[in-house]
This record gives C-alpha cells, structure tokens and sequence, in this order.
C-alpha cells in the first residue's frame, strides 16, 4: 500500500511540474543586483500563467537614464511581439508581476520604458531569456 502511495505521488508531482517552464533571466549590466525568475505554467484552458518574480531590482527612476517603468514583454509562437504588464517596483526588495495569457510565449524580455501602455518596445532592454 505505501509503495502504490509513494508511486501515485511521484506520478501527480511529475504530472504537475511537467507542463512548466521555469528560466532565470540574465544579470543586467544596468540592474545588476537584480535575480529575475520567470515561472511559464499552461492551465485547463490553454492559457498560459506566466508569474516574473524579481528581488533586488532597482526602481526604473534611478536608472541612466531614469524611467518611469519595467514593461514585460513575450514573443509568441508566430513572432509576434506582446506587451503582459508592469513589473511594479516601489523601492521593495520583490516585484511580482502574475498574468494570463492565450499567448505561447518563446522568449521573455523586460525593458525600462517612459509609459506603460505601449504596443511595442522603445526603452532600454534590461534582460532577455527563451523558454
């Protein structure tokens, strides 16, 4: 009975994990202190929960030159280039930024950025990772 406990629990672990992407973002050279995680998670739904979980990130403002905010940013399965959100950081020493998207995202990148509601990036690319 235990050995088919233990088997049924490593079987629904695998199962659990197995459809997650998980990739630490590169050190920038602009926010160097900052270690940037990024979780890729597809649900019941075929949308994609992607969580961007950074520590010791300064804030935008004090970059050279300042900003006003990080944008995230995914390139699609077809190339396509989406904007998923504000990582907000308020002098914190976490910023989490957790969204759904029906986009399978290929690749991960944060830029510092005047506005926050822009279609395409035009600031300082920070770091970028495939998944």
């Amino acid at each position: 009975m235990k050995t088919l406990k233990l088997a049924s629990f490593i079987l629904s672990f695998f199962l659990l994990t197995a459809c997650s992407s998980k990739v630490t973002l590169p050190i920038s050279s602009s926010v160097p202190a900052a270690d940037i995680i990024v979780t890729k998670k597809q649900d019941k739904n075929n949308n994609y929960l992607i969580e961007v979980t950074a520590t010791n990130m300064a804030e935008a403002s004090r970059l050279n030159p300042p900003k006003n905010n990080y944008s995230v940013w995914i390139i699609t399965d077809d190339g396509m280039t989406k904007n998923i959100g504000q990582l907000s950081n308020k002098n914190a020493k976490k910023a989490v930024l957790k969204t759904v998207t029906p986009f399978n995202a290929k690749e991960i990148f944060i830029t510092a950025e005047e506005e926050g509601n822009l279609n395409y990036p035009a600031g300082t690319e920070i770091t970028r990772s495939k998944f």
